[in-house]
């Protein structure tokens, strides 16, 4: 069996995994939502943008799930204390995204303006508003969160929905937002032709410019925020119990990761060149390399947040020593080592089967198609 130190390790790469799967599968649904109401021009158009995600978006929201579940099991200190610190936070995400299942199956149901315009809407709710808040979550675990554990490891939160919103973690925000949708036009472009893709082509490209500058000011930004840092022995086969180590916070802390491991600065290399590199691939409407390029810059950009902090996970602002890390809020042995086959076994079947579906699901969506299908398409 894996030793648990290398399993706590394995566990927090397949998690980073599934969040990445996330962003990829799903954040080009959330994009293409995100951009929905601007790029096309009227009900047809419109339904051909929709009919590009309609047959897989359930689908790939399943990267979600399996994302949550995976803190759930893996992480159990982590999803109990970031429900209680960020509750609002996540009940916002839902409520928008409750609109993606109810827009898809009702927005054509009845033939008339109004009610397909508030449904556009509300699949543009569903798609910009969880990008922009997980980027806020993000910019407010690296800043620490404020909470504590009390003798019996229950956790408290000290803060508020408002302190959420604060300068850095709107810019952290911004970051994701626009990568997001830049991802979005991207694949949005790959599957449309004429002007809805000439559309998405300028979405996209304004918005991998507009992540650019946000991701390079947010890593200028970072640092000087203090960060943290274990000064106290670590033993990363011991049981978990977050309040034995000893942390202080620094100013620069979450840059030393870069000076002991100077390759980690491909990752954020990857995200702005690929971003970049992603726009340039658009002009030149070589879409499928372009969403190759955009999937590297998610890639990039969420490798750079996790390479940052490790081997924090969730930092405490008010209470440094119960911060969560990857050593010390995790499952047992036997749990990490049973999820961790199931994820052998299961996860190549998974991409086999995303793989087949968007085989078979290729090619450029119409308006001549939706015509054809009046009543089969979304």
């Amino acid at each position: 069996m894996i030793d648990y130190p290398t399993l706590k390790i394995i566990w927090w790469l397949l998690v980073g995994v599934l969040l990445l799967g996330f962003a990829i599968m799903d954040g080009h649904d959330m994009g293409v939502g995100t951009l929905l109401p601007f790029v096309g021009k009227n009900d047809l158009e419109r339904r051909v943008v929709i009919n590009t995600i309609g047959p897989h978006w359930d689908g790939n929201q399943v990267w979600f799930i399996t994302a949550g579940g995976a803190i759930f099991a893996a992480w159990p200190l982590v999803y109990a204390t970031a429900f209680s610190g960020f509750y609002w936070a996540m009940l916002a995400v839902l409520w928008a995204l409750f609109f993606r299942p109810v827009g898809f199956d009702y927005r054509s149901k009845i033939d008339h303006p109004t009610w397909r315009k508030t449904w556009d809407w509300g699949l543009f709710v569903g798609g910009a508003v969880p990008p922009l808040i997980f980027g806020v979550a993000f910019g407010n675990l690296l800043q620490g969160v404020p909470f504590q554990f009390d003798a019996q490891m229950v956790p408290s939160y000290s803060g508020s929905f408002w302190q959420l919103l604060n300068p850095f973690a709107l810019l952290a925000g911004v970051v994701s937002s626009a990568m997001i949708t830049m991802h979005g036009g991207t694949y949005l472009a790959h599957r449309t032709e004429g002007d809805i893709q000439a559309r998405a082509i300028r979405g996209a490209t304004g918005a991998a410019i507009v992540m650019v500058l946000a991701f390079i000011a947010a890593g200028f930004w970072l640092q000087s925020i203090a960060g943290y840092k274990i000064t106290s022995p670590i033993d990363p086969g011991a049981m978990p119990d977050p309040l034995t180590k000893t942390v202080v916070r620094e100013a620069g802390a979450w840059m030393a990761n870069y000076a002991r491991q100077p390759l980690l600065w491909l990752l954020p290399a990857l995200g702005v060149g690929g971003a970049l590199l992603t726009a340039m691939l658009l002009r030149a409407r070589r879409t499928l390399c372009a969403f190759v390029t955009s999937a590297l810059a998610l890639l990039g950009v969420i490798g750079t947040a996790g390479a940052s902090m490790f081997p924090f996970v969730m930092p405490s602002s008010s209470m440094p020593a119960a911060s969560l890390t990857v050593w010390d809020s995790v499952s047992s042995h036997l749990t990490l080592g049973i999820m961790f086959w199931a994820t052998v076994i299961f996860m190549p079947l998974i991409v086999l089967y995303t793989g087949w579906a968007y085989s078979v699901m290729r090619g450029k969506v119409t308006a001549a198609y939706i015509r054809e299908n009046e009543h089969g398409a979304y």
